[in-house]
């Protein structure tokens, strides 16, 4: 009741609820005799909205006209409890598994689940962040040789520690197309002599890699000392044909995979690991090579692991044939040639005034190399085993002429 400035009583305005403006409605239609659009138009809801609640009404009185949860009586590809259960499990096992890594390992577990789906359980359950989703570019291309065998990338990791307070070193290789871990060796000090054992161990168990990426580490190379030498990794390199490629100073992307790599292992080995001896951490170390080579799956892979793509690119590269060869040796200088070379006993061969090593393990032995505009191809029994890019025609001559001209000028 209000007041009007006279003292005379107002009219009273009374804000009606929703379940009583719903209960008007049907009573104007039920008691009063009205149109189910006339009470709709008035009310401003559709026609629907007024059968729905006179039918409500019949069936449950006031109190079935009051708000209902929208919620949908049933989810068709809702996830199921128990599954939504193992998700949780998995994920506070191992935290470091994203939705892709945890789909895999429930179809390994014979469970079909979308991703979608397994990332809004992990949202529910407050284990992962809610985020904007983002795409990948179209346009994104992930960089990668493409064979086995092709390049290593090699790294020194520091990081493992023992439980007398003893920090060991690590060398570590991975091959680029596959991911392969091909070397995971410890030591008490990064020396030459350390890392180079490491190496040459990688080489006798998976063979003889064509090139090699390693950061500008004293271990790896003495082309930027004072007074430039060959270290030992360099020779073992030049005398098993293996190409040594260096990164640019303060790029550690060049070496991106095996950095990754280290990522890797440093959070799902090393993490709170301290271990009595290096026996000991070198066994822990080469038991989660093998799971991570064999059983991981990695997602650059598609969801392969190391070792599968590593064994479909070897089976790749030995169905390279060698083509038919001439009987005759033709002009070594014609481009598009074959020729002839015998191996040095130090694993080198000349072509066209172009020198480079094929490994010592092919000397004495009759290679045929391909002379092209801008590689050398080096055949060996039916097997390519080197190319080699092809300097200019006739730079290889000049710098000798030149190199001689400075000398006689200098006596």
């Amino acid at each position: 009741m209000t007041l009007s400035n006279d003292g005379e009583v107002g009219p009273v305005l009374v804000e009606l609820s929703v379940v009583e403006q719903r209960y008007q409605a049907v009573l104007d239609v039920v008691r009063d005799g009205m149109t189910v659009t006339e009470v709709a138009g008035r009310l401003g809801v559709s026609r629907q909205s007024v059968h729905r609640w006179i039918a409500r009404y019949r069936g449950g009185g006031l109190g079935a006209l009051a708000d209902r949860s929208h919620r949908p009586a049933s989810c068709p590809h809702q996830l199921d409890t128990a599954v939504e259960a193992r998700v949780c499990q998995l994920r506070q096992a191992h935290p470091g598994w994203g939705p892709r890594r945890l789909v895999h390992q429930l179809g390994r577990e014979g469970v079909v689940v979308s991703r979608s789906s397994v990332y809004r359980a992990l949202v529910r359950n407050g284990l992962i962040p809610a985020r904007p989703r983002r795409r990948r570019r179209e346009d994104y291309l992930r960089w990668e040789r493409g064979r086995p065998m092709e390049l290593w990338q090699l790294d020194v990791v520091g990081g493992i520690a023992l439980s007398d307070g003893t920090e060991l070193k690590a060398l570590t290789g991975i091959d680029d197309h596959s991911r392969f871990c091909v070397a995971a060796g410890l030591m008490t000090r990064a020396t030459a002599r350390a890392v180079c054992g490491v190496f040459v161990a990688a080489i006798r168990a998976h063979g003889v890699p064509e090139e090699v990426l390693t950061d500008n580490g004293k271990v790896f190379t003495g082309r930027f000392g004072p007074r430039p030498v060959e270290v030992l990794f360099d020779r073992i390199c030049r005398e098993n044909g293996i190409t040594h490629r260096l990164t640019a100073a303060r790029s550690p992307t060049t070496t991106g995979k095996i950095e990754r790599f280290h990522r890797t292992l440093r959070e799902e080995f090393l993490a709170g690991a301290s271990f009595d001896s290096l026996p000991a951490a070198q066994s822990a170390l080469d038991a989660w090579v093998g799971e991570y080579n064999t059983d991981r799956p990695h997602q650059s892979l598609g969801m392969l692991t190391p070792a599968q793509r590593f064994a479909i690119g070897s089976q790749r590269a030995d169905a390279v044939v060698a083509p038919a060869l001439p009987e005759l040796e033709p002009d070594r200088r014609a481009p598009g040639q074959w020729v002839t070379r015998r191996v040095a006993t130090n694993g080198i061969v000349s072509v066209d005034c172009q020198v480079f090593s094929v490994g010592k393990r092919h000397a004495g032995q009759l290679v045929t190399v391909h002379v092209s505009d801008v590689l050398f191809e080096v055949w060996a029994n039916g097997a390519l085993i080197r190319s080699v890019p092809r300097r200019r025609r006739g730079v290889v001559r000049n710098l000798r002429a030149h190199a001689r001209g400075s000398l006689s000028d200098t006596g």
